[in-house]
């Protein structure tokens, strides 16, 4: 199940797992927008989809229960679960912050991903190999003056994965980890940074995945559970990634699994 599912990032990495044979879950706001994404799907040969209609920001109770019921009802399992949907809200000092946006960007970015998490966790449950991961941002990291409830939403995204990879670590298989995919070229990014050159930002198509070699980039990945950073380089990240997914490469790729484990977030630094 990919949140978010139609968006610059969601949309790609759902195209990404169907071309490593998942039946991927679309699930975003606009079925329109989700429709277009399942044609490219199945335009490329992909297993046909599934779409999953939610709105975070109006949905009730008996809205994740419906789209548990269905998962469970189509596939009996669920064995990944991305968290890629959210909203900016605004970029304004806390002493002006509007209340009403926070709540909002609040409820979108954190209690729905808690709420999502939680129903489908007996289904991620009977998966063999279940991984849940969180989609987080470089301001989350360190605190960023202006970045208000957006910033404050992916520090409790993290503090919800680790929590969360804690619990499971001990009874369970499930694999909790978050991944900061950098700057993206994505109408988000348009909206935080309107004065950036956008033709210098890779689409994530790009960034993510190019005849079959991850981009050039140096990552880091933060270990919840040893000191420092490590730093990646794009081949030893391709394996995290692999890890995180429960897809271990051979042919002469670092098996990371074991050095970094569960409760991780990788993280894109640029130009370091």
């Amino acid at each position: 199940l990919v949140t978010g599912a139609s968006g610059s990032i969601g949309g790609p990495l759902a195209q990404a797992c169907a071309r490593l044979g998942a039946r991927v879950i679309l699930s975003g706001r606009s079925v329109k927008k989700l429709e277009k994404v399942y044609d490219s799907i199945v335009a490329q040969g992909g297993p046909r989809p599934s779409i999953a209609p939610i709105d975070f920001e109006q949905a009730d109770a008996a809205a994740y229960d419906v789209l548990a019921e269905a998962i469970g009802g189509e596939f009996g399992r669920l064995d990944g679960l991305a968290h890629v949907g959210g909203i900016l809200g605004d970029r304004s000092p806390i002493a002006h912050y509007d209340v009403p946006t926070w709540l909002k960007v609040m409820h979108v970015n954190v209690n729905a991903p808690f709420i999502l998490t939680k129903i489908l966790l007996p289904l991620l449950g009977k998966s063999t190999d279940p991984s849940i991961v969180f989609t987080t941002s470089g301001v989350s990291i360190k605190g960023r003056a202006y970045w208000g409830a957006y910033a404050v939403s992916k520090f409790a995204n993290e503090g919800m994965m680790q929590v969360l990879a804690d619990e499971l670590a001990t009874e369970s298989p499930i694999r909790s980890n978050s991944v900061n995919p950098g700057a993206v070229r994505s109408p988000m990014r348009a909206r935080a940074y309107p004065g950036e050159d956008a033709g210098k930002l890779l689409a994530h198509t790009l960034d993510l995945e190019q005849d079959g070699r991850l981009q050039s980039r140096q990552f880091w990945a933060h270990a919840g559970d040893s000191n420092g950073v490590m730093r990646l380089d794009a081949v030893e990240l391709h394996a995290l990634l692999q890890a995180i997914t429960g897809h271990i490469a051979t042919d002469g790729v670092h098996h990371l699994r074991n050095r970094i484990g569960n409760g991780t977030l990788v993280s894109e630094v640029a130009q370091r």
